[in-house]
């Protein structure tokens, strides 16, 4: 059984003035059109609804009345959904989900929030931390509004905007013996013992770092996590190669943390940014216009170690 949205409202007009030729005359369409909606009622029912009379127009039965009222209570949810649905585009409240892979998105995201979302916005927002790969699919089945992530490993299917490129810095501990050098090289930093961050796309571009430029290391631990690194470093377990710094050059542990450039001329890591472009709520795209603008002004003097030198 099925009936359009069309012929409920025509049916349920037609009842209402009693007349199909005024339903058609108040819809400005043809009286056969209006017919045929009442007769694809009673199709789809199997009953007779409508009783016509030449001369004293259209009367509903009883069978007809109480479809009418059923048919009446959908088609002001449904004018209902599309009044919601229109405000949801156009407004700053609703959910924001948000999936990430940047690992120090604390350091930006807040601000970010801040700037565009009014102080009593009842917008909530949903922030995930995940990995590269997961970002992107979850993005692709709709569970994100919008992702962050690292462009190296980008999916065919994700449509991205460059945020920033990020080249590589030494993490050292603040009495670290080349804490005070304006700039380190690979070839140095691999005879230190090193924190090694083990996450996916980042590992990989790690290895091939020191693979290509100081192919003989000693890893002194594996973490999965920033903070984890900065926090071993800081403990005096070794020192570390990173892309994006947070604002702080404190780690969990307490300990001072600084951030030395690196002198060779190394491939960066790219932050990006990915949604549905097609139509996209406003929230959604403010939050992504804000991004963009906070990497533009901020993004190169907070986010990346100044001095750094970088291949294309």
């Amino acid at each position: 059984m099925s009936v359009s949205l069309k012929a409920m409202r025509y049916f349920n007009l037609a009842v209402a003035r009693g007349s199909i030729a005024e339903a058609a005359d108040e819809l400005n369409i043809a009286a056969s059109a209006v017919s045929a909606a009442i007769g694809q009622v009673e199709d789809a029912f199997g009953l007779t609804l409508i009783t016509r009379q030449r001369s004293r127009g259209i009367t509903a039965n009883a069978n007809g009345r109480l479809i009418a009222q059923k048919f009446a209570r959908l088609l002001e949810e449904y004018q209902s959904i599309l009044a919601d649905g229109a405000e949801l585009k156009g407004s700053l409240s609703g959910a924001l989900r948000v999936g990430y892979y940047a690992p120090v998105a604390p350091a930006f995201l807040p601000r970010i929030f801040s700037q565009f979302l009014p102080a009593d916005s009842d917008a909530v927002l949903h922030l995930q931390e995940c990995n590269n790969d997961t970002a992107q699919d979850g993005l692709l089945k709709g569970d994100f509004d919008v992702i962050l992530f690292v462009a190296e490993g980008a999916q065919a299917a994700i449509d991205f905007d460059v945020l920033i490129k990020a080249p590589p810095y030494c993490l050292l501990h603040a009495s670290h013996r080349l804490a005070e050098r304006t700039s380190v090289s690979l070839a140095e930093i691999a005879q230190e013992r090193l924190v090694v961050l083990d996450r996916p796309v980042v590992a990989a571009y790690y290895q091939r770092l020191f693979e290509s430029f100081a192919p003989d290391i000693t890893i002194a631990a594996f973490a999965n996590s920033t903070e984890m690194v900065r926090s071993l470093v800081g403990a005096g377990h070794g020192c570390a190669v990173l892309n994006m710094q947070p604002l702080t050059a404190i780690s969990y542990g307490g300990e001072g943390l600084i951030a030395v450039p690196i002198s060779d001329p190394l491939p960066p890591l790219t932050l990006a940014i990915a949604y549905d472009r097609t139509r996209p709520r406003r929230i959604v795209q403010h939050f992504v216009d804000s991004c963009r603008a906070q990497f533009a002004e901020d993004g190169p003097h907070q986010c990346v170690v100044p001095g750094q030198s970088a291949t294309a």
